[in-house]
């Protein structure tokens, strides 16, 4: 799926859903595109089929809370944290609202989880200053990194390596199978450093060559995945409320799509850094997520409310 400025210019809402109480606190798709899962802070997680356009299934964490959801490797299961009773990350049935297992260790709030594409493992980085590598099979630990500040990480697209972001400043390259050994490679980003700025996320793109870090402010980094200079600094979008702004890439890797304080959605070029359009959105709140499926032309953004965004213009390889 190839898009166009002009294909990303006429994004526009299909579809809305105003089911939450509370904000939708992360999103998160199957890997064949063809459903999503949202879990909000009213405790709720819902499944939506992408093709019907419809909610499939809603279930409660009232006990525990939820918060970063992720699918494992069926659309059956999740994992998840918590924002209950403790910071345990636990791993749910959504098919018969049952855990399956629960991952002890944190003793803060999670902030960072994310599941290897390729196989069982996964990451989460909490504000105790750890950074821990898990096993959906298995309840122990399989490897635990001190870090000095709150971390953000990530796997890259093929599963081999991850990143780690620490103190706002240095990036960390770590290969899965000798993580232990150290880092392969650290850029360090001092030079670039705002005392104000704060990371809040990474993403590798979709083809692994950058490495997109959101923040705390109107600035996202774009950087070189093997050199890790900085390509691109990304500051059209405002954030005068200080909020952790999200941001995705589209699977072409060719655009950015980001939130900002006031409602709208930005679209940046993720090879120049340059913005290719601001979309204004009937969200009565600030934006928390921003979700591009990984398979098909569609956007989702949420607040306490979720939309579904389409093109009108139909990408030329879809066609």
């Amino acid at each position: 799926m190839k898009l166009s400025p002009q294909v990303v210019q006429s994004f526009t809402v299909a579809k809305a859903y105003n089911d939450n109480t509370d904000k939708i606190n992360s999103l998160d798709y199957s890997a064949d595109g063809k459903f999503m899962i949202a879990s909000s802070h009213d405790d709720s997680i819902a499944v939506y089929n992408c093709e019907a356009g419809s909610c499939d299934r809603t279930i409660n964490s009232k006990k525990y809370g939820v918060d970063l959801i992720r699918f494992s490797h069926t659309i059956d299961n999740a994992v998840h944290c918590s924002t209950k009773i403790d910071d345990t990350i636990r791993y749910l049935s959504l098919h018969d609202n049952k855990y399956i297992r629960y991952f002890f260790g944190h003793t803060k709030q999670v902030v960072t989880l994310c599941m290897s594409p390729v196989d069982d493992m996964f990451l989460s980085g909490s504000l105790d200053r750890t950074i821990r590598l898990w096993d959906l099979r298995s309840q122990n630990c399989q490897g635990l990194m001190q870090v000095p500040s709150r971390p953000i990480a990530a796997f890259d697209p093929e599963g081999l390596i991850f990143a780690a972001g620490l103190n706002s400043e240095v990036v960390k390259l770590y290969d899965l199978r000798s993580f232990d050994k150290g880092p392969f490679l650290t850029f360090n980003l001092e030079r670039e450093k705002d005392p104000d700025v704060e990371w809040r996320s990474m993403q590798f793109s979709p083809t692994s060559k950058s490495i997109l870090i959101t923040t705390n402010s109107s600035e996202m980094l774009l950087l070189d995945a093997f050199e890790g200079n900085v390509k691109a600094k990304m500051r059209t979008h405002p954030n005068t409320s200080r909020i952790s702004i999200d941001a995705t890439f589209t699977p072409d890797a060719e655009y950015i799509f980001c939130a900002s304080s006031d409602q709208r959605i930005f679209a940046y070029s993720a090879i120049s850094g340059q913005p290719v359009h601001a979309f204004h959105t009937d969200h009565p709140s600030s934006i928390n997520c921003v979700k591009f499926n990984p398979r098909f032309s569609m956007l989702a953004t949420a607040c306490n409310q979720l939309r579904l965004w389409i093109p009108t213009i139909v990408p030329e390889d879809a066609q």
